[in-house]
């Protein structure tokens, strides 16, 4: 695929899906990490800077609400979950949950620097926004 233009920016499906998938949200090869969370410098197929976009808790508190919301709210509708033991209970649902959330979260530091991606939102922004605080 050849590299875009600056002005050709992909939309926000297409820059989160290419984040979910750990690829640069430019090009949609490149890999984004190089390490389990560290973001590559810059993209090795297009070259397209990588490390300037803020993905600093946004990523974690979505782990987090998508973990409790969709898999931990509804296990504790089950009686089962109150009834057991909870030296087998609490290793038996600690240990999926910490699998869970250590497997989703770079899938959504992805997609969370896909949309930053495609919204334009860069490192170098958050100036514009300490100026308006200090006034």
């Amino acid at each position: 695929m050849a590299a875009m233009s600056s002005s050709e920016r992909p939309n926000v499906l297409r820059a989160l899906t290419r984040g979910l998938k750990g690829r640069c949200p430019h090009c949609g090869e490149g890999k984004m990490y190089w390490r389990y969370l560290k973001v590559e410098p810059a993209c090795p197929a297009c070259g397209h800077s990588l490390s300037q976009y803020p993905a600093d808790d946004g990523p974690a508190y979505f782990t987090i609400l998508i973990v409790a919301h969709l898999f931990v709210a509804p296990l504790l509708l089950f009686p089962v979950i109150w009834q057991a033991p909870p030296l087998l209970m609490v290793p038996g649902a600690l240990i999926p949950l910490g699998l869970l959330t250590l497997i989703l979260l770079p899938r959504i530091k992805g997609a969370f620097i896909g949309v930053l991606y495609a919204m334009g939102v860069k490192e170098a922004d958050q100036a514009l926004h300490s100026a308006d605080l200090a006034e």
